[in-house]
């Protein structure tokens, strides 16, 4: 594999590393401030998805369709939050699964009735289309580069939030004890919601900024979800910065592996069982990585000891 391949590998792995991250931000949020393991995560980041693919369809604007992917997936993660969640703090996490992954069967299905069972296409706009040429002569797509951007501000803009404001000081104490900022006069139900509310916004824009290079279809949360859950065990339950660090170590080890692990093997197996091997090690790597961290760090990277 040549160096330039490689690069452009490792951007490729950046760019699916701050996509996980939009979606184990709120992920972990959720979890460490409230308590809640919330299955139906993807489906919000497959609203997001709907959202960009209608609104781009009606208006022509990309745009448009990113900020009406945001607003309405943060619009269903209050709704969801208010009639659903609020009942589930006090239960146990067998109650929560169960709710939540009612929720994604009534997402599933709703958005069939409104859809159809097609995909949708979101297209890039021509602003966005094309490559652009980084240093040493690397051709890499324009539109792969302003999702790593997207990415990087949200991550900027978050870790601002939760260390300089007051909202984010709510959200640490929070996570510290509940009890005692409710006590002190802090609208716990209010928090509650607004942090729902934002991770299910960052989830959907998520969405939309896939929708743009694969399809928009039912279901596509729920593969993303799952690595999602894999960044906030490695990088540490309610921890921003855990989200980020391992949102980036999974995108690049899943990328990278599926790059490298065929060709490596291609050296001393024939080319068939190279490719077959690698691939079936490659889908791995993310779990043997897993695996690794939490043999030295059991709580994750930046978890809590």
């Amino acid at each position: 594999m040549s160096p330039l391949l490689l690069a452009e590998q490792a951007l490729n792995g950046l760019q699916f590393g701050v996509m996980l991250f939009l979606m184990a931000a709120g992920l972990t949020l959720v979890f460490g401030v409230m308590g809640l393991i919330n299955l139906a995560h993807g489906s919000l980041y497959m609203v997001g998805a709907y959202a960009a693919a209608f609104v781009a369809g009606q208006t022509g604007s990309f745009l448009l369709a990113l900020i009406a992917s945001f607003l309405c997936a943060g619009l269903f993660g209050v709704l969801v939050e208010v009639a659903v969640i609020r009942r589930l703090y006090g239960r146990d996490h067998l109650d929560q699964v169960l709710a939540t992954f009612a929720l994604i069967l009534i997402f599933s299905e709703g958005t069939r009735w409104a859809f159809g069972s097609f995909p949708l296409f979101l297209d890039r706009p021509a602003w966005l289309s094309g490559t652009v040429t980084l240093p040493f002569g690397i051709e890499y797509p324009l539109y792969r580069l302003f999702i790593i951007a997207v990415g990087l501000a949200v991550a900027l803009l978050l870790f601002w939030v939760i260390a300089r404001t007051r909202l984010g000081i709510r959200i640490r104490a929070g996570e510290c004890d509940r009890e005692m900022i409710a006590a002190l006069g802090v609208n716990i139900s209010l928090l509650y919601t607004l942090v729902f509310a934002g991770g299910a916004a960052l989830a959907g824009l998520a969405g939309a900024l896939i929708g743009a290079i694969q399809s928009v279809q039912v279901g596509m949360g729920e593969p993303v979800l799952i690595l999602a859950f894999v960044v906030i065990v490695i990088g540490g339950i309610g921890s921003i910065r855990g989200a980020f660090v391992g949102a980036i170590l999974v995108g690049l080890t899943d990328t990278l592996g599926r790059s490298l692990l065929p060709v490596l093997f291609g050296l001393v197996m024939e080319p068939a069982a190279a490719t077959s091997v690698g691939a079936s090690l490659a889908s791995m790597s993310i779990y043997i990585l897993m695996a690794v961290i939490l043999l030295f760090r059991p709580t994750g990277l930046f978890g809590a000891t």
